[in-house]
């Protein structure tokens, strides 16, 4: 004799195949087979065999329409969990499609959900950006449907919990992905519980009108249906009272009872073509008189979970309002059973495929699209949060990141203390670099040492949320001053020497005054320990030296202009551009240091045997080069005009242009070089910390009008924040 589970297994195979001749039923009676064994002994809370419950989970999944695969995975959903049968035993029987849908479910079952949690739409976005397979979300619905359908063996307190987390989670899930069938059941169940005197209240009152209502629904139909023959144009009309939860909103919305709400009728028509669906539109109203801004119109426009039909609302006899909703057979299975429903289509399309109809798959869930249409699955992905990451600690509880997070990250956002004492980070029971990007459903576990010395200096960079940066900075702020100072002096030296104002910063203790009275320290350690601990940005500090020490430079040059004797300007000759004080046609060479050009303001080095290097008189080797000896080897040069209009020469100078991270930014300045017809011979990019870059370059110019011309340019390019001179790498 059959058992009744087995026969519930032949009506779902039957059905399967029915839906789809391509389904595997050799492949699905082997996953009831297996998840049979591996629950064996198990029983519900009810009492009966725990395979009731995956057998049931099947069929809802045959209802939605769904392939083989997902069958056996809802067969098959509560084994890793429950069960010694594991993902490699799935598998290896299986295959890794079914494995991978199995552990999914099993993942979102972790999902932590408590009535102090206000947050709802967190735990929707996560439950949804975990799965990256659209049939893990079906799945699990289908569980959670088959299990409210149950909830009463649940002790009441359970009951409850369940209910709450079924009408803030599922089902506005499930009416995200269209899936009205299943998300009126959802709620219907969910307010059985929450509130089942309110939920009784309606079922009785809606009981003493049945009689009513099916007599009223029935003379709609016939109406409509006598029409509608007239006109020759092939229809089904189904009449129906609205969901018990949509009547008990509306009472609770709008303080009534259910005597005083009228429209709880609805009737549905559905026929063969888009234009149809306007023709019938028509007769309705001939029919029945519009109640005026109650027609909504979602063929043409849909709504953004692909839902498509008219509706309208009109007035019967006796003046009952009742709502008519008019659509194609293929937009009611849409309605219906929502993202579920292409699965139904998806095995006509050729590879090229429709890439039209899944548009509306597209835009819901903001995923990538592969080319291949007939490998549907992979088509539409999950992944409706780019920007947000949800991962689990060890215990199961839910912490939402943004997208590129790291262990450290994570860390932080628990606690300060376990970020500082972080030695190393656990990402799903493997050790993991710190550094590595933390992805939709990981269980991390941070690793902590209560002999660790704190963060690393370098985490500043790697750490993508401004939490974990500040506290990584207040550590290092409190900890280690010294080397702090030690630290943003060196920083600070090394960018003064690079931009050619070493001297013109620690020379002028005036410029140093001002330096710290802009940024509020009392002393030059202060302002040291704020660059190395990272309260105060190298960038920052300098564009303010940059201003001082340039208004003293200018002041400078005004008044050695007018002491230089004109006449020293114009004595001798010079193949190289530079006249030398004493000597004609001495060897000249230009210092790579500081890559002096016509226009500024140079000095002399007699070399050994290499005749006199020129450098910039602001150069960090002119003065205070720590050699008594090489002193009196300084001499005075000048820049002859005359050669060099003659000779048209042309000198090397380094830039330095300092951005905002914008893709093209390169190109732009590339571009401008290019229009601005000097000669580049080096042009390099790299990004730098909170979303800043710098791009250097060396390029020939004929002197400083020419320089500052390009400088001009190149600072109203959209990114660039700042240009200076540097020396030649």
């Amino acid at each position: 004799m059959t058992s009744p589970i087995q026969t519930k297994i032949d009506f779902l195979v039957e059905r399967a195949k029915k839906q789809n001749p391509a389904t595997n039923e050799k492949k699905i009676r082997a996953a009831y087979e297996c998840a049979n064994a591996a629950h064996q002994g198990q029983k519900r809370k009810n009492g009966e065999p725990y395979i009731i419950h995956p057998v049931s989970v099947a069929e809802i999944i045959v209802e939605m329409g769904l392939d083989t695969d997902s069958i056996c995975a809802g067969l098959l959903h509560d084994c890793i969990e429950d069960t010694e049968f594991g993902y490699k035993e799935i598998e290896n029987k299986f295959g890794t499609s079914v494995a991978e849908l199995v552990d999914g479910v099993t993942r979102l079952g972790m999902l932590r959900y408590s009535k102090e949690q206000e947050q709802f739409e967190d735990l929707r976005k996560m439950f949804l950006a975990m799965a990256k397979d659209i049939r893990v979300i079906l799945i699990k619905l289908a569980d959670r449907l088959h299990n409210a359908r149950t909830f009463q063996f649940l002790p009441e307190r359970k009951q409850r919990d369940k209910a709450l987390e079924t009408m803030e989670i599922y089902a506005p899930i499930a009416h995200r992905l269209g899936m009205s069938r299943i998300k009126w059941e959802l709620e219907d169940l969910s307010l059985k519980c929450l509130d089942p005197i309110g939920y009784q209240e309606i079922v009785d009152g809606l009981e003493k009108q049945s009689s009513q209502h099916e007599e009223f629904l029935n003379h709609i139909k016939e109406c409509i249906s006598e029409k509608l023959k007239e006109a020759e144009i092939k229809n089904t009309i189904s009449a129906r009272v609205k969901h018990i939860y949509s009547i008990y909103r509306k009472m609770y919305s709008q303080h009534k009872t259910i005597n005083e709400i009228y429209d709880i009728c609805a009737v549905r028509v559905i026929v063969d073509s888009v234009t149809n669906c306007y023709n019938v539109l028509g007769y309705v109203h001939d029919l029945y008189k519009p109640i005026p801004g109650r027609f909504k119109d979602y063929i043409s426009t849909p709504k953004p979970n692909g839902y498509q039909s008219l509706h309208t609302t009109v007035i019967g006899r006796e003046g009952i309002p009742f709502e008519i909703q008019i659509r194609t057979e293929e937009m009611h299975k849409m309605a219906e059973f929502g993202v579920a429903a292409h699965w139904k289509y998806k095995q006509g399309l050729d590879k090229t495929g429709n890439e039209q109809a899944f548009a509306w798959i597209r835009q819901l869930l903001e995923a990538q699209q592969d080319t291949e249409a007939e490998d549907f699955i992979k088509a539409i992905k999950v992944d409706l949060f780019a920007d947000e990451v949800f991962v689990f600690t060890p215990k199961g509880d839910v912490v939402n990141m943004p997208a590129g997070a790291t262990p450290i990250d994570l860390a932080y956002a628990i606690h300060s203390a376990v970020g500082n004492r972080m030695v190393g980070a656990k990402v799903n029971g493997r050790i993991a670099p710190i550094d590595s990007q933390l992805k939709n459903g990981d269980i991390v576990e941070i690793l902590t040492s209560k002999e660790t010395h704190g963060p690393s200096r370098n985490w500043v960079k790697i750490v993508k949320t401004t939490e974990a940066r500040n506290k990584i900075k207040q550590w290092f702020k409190k900890e280690c001053r010294e080397e702090n100072i030690e630290q943003g002096k060196a920083e600070l030296d090394r960018e003064l020497k690079a931009n050619l104002m070493y001297n013109g910063f620690y020379e002028n203790e005036e410029i140093q005054k001002n330096i710290l009275a802009k940024f509020t320290f009392s002393t030059m350690d202060e302002l040291y320990a704020a660059i190395g601990y990272g309260g105060i940005t190298i960038t920052k500090v300098l564009n303010k030296i940059k201003d001082d020490v340039m208004k003293v430079r200018k002041a400078q040059e005004k008044v050695e202009k007018i002491e230089q004797p004109q006449s020293e300007k114009k004595r001798g000759k010079s193949e190289s551009g530079v006249m030398v004080e004493g000597i004609d046609n001495c060897l000249v060479k230009f210092a790579r240091c500081c890559t002096p050009i016509p226009g500024d303001d140079i000095i002399g080095f007699v070399t050994r045997g290499y005749g006199v290097s020129i450098h910039r008189k602001d150069c960090i080797n002119v003065r205070n080069n720590g050699n008594k000896d090489e002193e009196n080897r300084w001499i005075r040069v000048w820049w002859d005009e005359e050669s060099l209009d003659r000779k048209k020469n042309r000198f090397s100078t380094g830039l330095q242009i300092s951005t905002k991270s914008r893709i093209g930014v390169l190109s732009d300045v590339a571009v401008l070089l290019a229009q601005s017809h000097v000669n580049v011979h080096e042009l390099s990019a790299k990004d730098l910390n909170d979303g800043f870059g710098m791009i250097t370059t060396v390029i020939d110019v004929s002197g400083i009008g020419q320089l500052d011309n390009i400088i001009n340019k190149l600072k109203k390019i959209k990114g660039v924040l700042d240009v200076t001179r540097t020396a030649e790498n």
